[in-house]
């Protein structure tokens, strides 16, 4: 049948055929094809109805032959909508033997992959001439509509148990050889790690605190760390910051350089220091790390979605940043709480959909001041309670220092950060102590082998 342009769309009934026929002449040849193609990629609708028999008699481990293919479509009332038996006899001549049946069943997936581009391509062309007056929802459905074909021949279906089960017991045993390997992409912070066992696929981490406190830092040191050490692919969506700053604070953390020398061009050439071989090292190991900054002043949840879906089809990515979630525009500007969870939700269904973990900086309100001491809570978190329930993992910064309401602080916590787990919806929640280095603007961890 034509398409609405009069051509023929993308099909090869010859590839179906010899699909069709390695299935009848070969009872086994189901689990090669069976989670490649469906009954739906089949041009020839009597071709996705006998298909479909087939994966019934495989669902209900019977042999799938000419007859008992023959007695399922009888079944169901659509022997002589394919051709009756006379039909399924002939295709058992299509093919002498099943040996290419993974390569027919290619030829069949592709061309039903550009059948769907053809029809997407439709309905994008009658998005715009619809003419929404909300042009970003419209960007929006139309990229949607598009990524949603490629992903859909990678995505996985309902699976058995048993079948994760297994994938279970493989991923236990190799954590259990790989001497404390974690699961998720490591932080570089060891007691953050711990409880949370890195930084998992799919999740939505919030990392929240008050300003200067070092928001940006500390997820600025995770970035750096999982690009270098963990050789993971990372983004980093900057709404604040410029990439110069966020470059010089990196770059900063990773030769141990005082920040304020180098932004003003104060540098030592004296041998103690070596500011210059320190700067020229850490530009080399940075220069190989796959680290990715965009700046735009302001993004929009579908700009942030096309932005990080593009970055995974077209260099990969592991792990997002964004910093940071207030400064994000969501379509109903009308009311702050509810933006704010648009926003929240779209970021932790684009975490799921893309199964990577993504840190989102956040802000929090200024109740946290009003008590003393200023250590937040998940009700400080700002402008909705909404990012408390769709995070996975919520983190507080709290340093005694700039806790203005504390009083003086003891000189043994004047470079120590608190970090709180809040929240952990798969784990322990729990504390972690920190040591902020002001000089370079970076977290470390904290030395506790002299503790009495």
């Amino acid at each position: 049948m034509a398409d609405s342009l009069g051509k023929i769309p993308p099909h090869n009934l010859e590839a179906e055929s010899a699909v069709l026929c390695a299935l009848l002449i070969d009872h086994n040849a189901i689990l090669k094809v069976g989670d490649l193609i469906t009954p739906e990629d089949f041009y020839h609708e009597k071709h996705g109805i006998i298909f479909s028999a087939m994966l019934a008699l495989f669902e209900q481990r019977e042999s799938i032959d000419l007859l008992s293919v023959a007695n399922r479509l009888k079944e169901t009332n659509e022997l002589e909508v394919v051709g009756n038996r006379s039909y399924l006899a002939e295709l058992t001549n299509t093919v002498a033997t099943s040996s290419r049946i993974l390569q027919h069943a290619q030829i069949v997936k592709k061309d039903s992959i550009l059948r769907k581009l053809i029809s997407v391509g439709a309905d994008i062309t009658s998005l715009g001439f619809q003419g929404e007056e909300d042009i970003e929802t419209t960007l929006d459905a139309a990229q949607q509509k598009l990524y949603n074909v490629t992903q859909r021949s990678l995505q996985q279906k309902f699976v058995s148990i048993s079948t994760v089960l297994s994938e279970a017991f493989e991923r236990i045993d190799e954590l259990h050889k790989g001497d404390g390997k974690l699961r998720g992409i490591a932080s570089g912070f060891k007691d953050i790690d711990y409880l949370l066992a890195g930084f998992q696929p799919s999740n939505l981490i919030i990392l929240a605190a008050r300003p200067s406190v070092g928001k940006t830092s500390l997820a600025l040191d995770m970035a750096r760390y999982m690009a270098v050490h963990e050789k993971a692919k990372v983004g980093i969506l900057s709404l604040e910051m410029s990439k110069e700053e966020l470059v010089d604070r990196i770059l900063c953390a990773e030769a141990g350089v005082d920040l304020w020398r180098m932004r003003t061009g104060k540098l030592s050439d004296s041998e103690d220091a070596q500011d210059f071989p320190k700067i020229g090292n850490a530009m080399g190991v940075l220069s190989e790390a796959a680290l990715y900054i965009d700046d735009s002043s302001s993004a929009n949840l579908m700009e942030i979605r096309t932005k990080a879906r593009r970055m995974q089809m077209e260099s990969g990515l592991d792990v997002l940043f964004v910093d940071y979630l207030q400064l994000m525009e969501g379509r109903n500007t009308e009311n702050r709480v509810q933006e704010i969870s648009e926003i929240s939700r779209g970021l932790k269904l684009l975490a799921k959909e893309l199964r990577i973990p993504i840190i989102a900086i956040s802000q929090l309100s200024r109740a946290v001041e009003s008590r003393n001491p200023a250590i937040p809570k998940l009700s400080d978190l700002r402008d909705s309670g909404s990012i408390e329930q769709d995070a996975d993992v919520v983190m507080f910064i709290y340093r005694k220092k700039m806790d203005k309401g504390s009083g003086e602080c003891p000189p043994d916590e004047l470079r120590i950060a608190e970090i709180s787990v809040a929240k952990h919806r798969n784990g322990p929640v729990g504390g972690a102590k920190l040591f902020f280095k002001e000089e370079t603007a970076s977290f470390r961890n904290l030395d506790t082998r002299h503790k009495a």
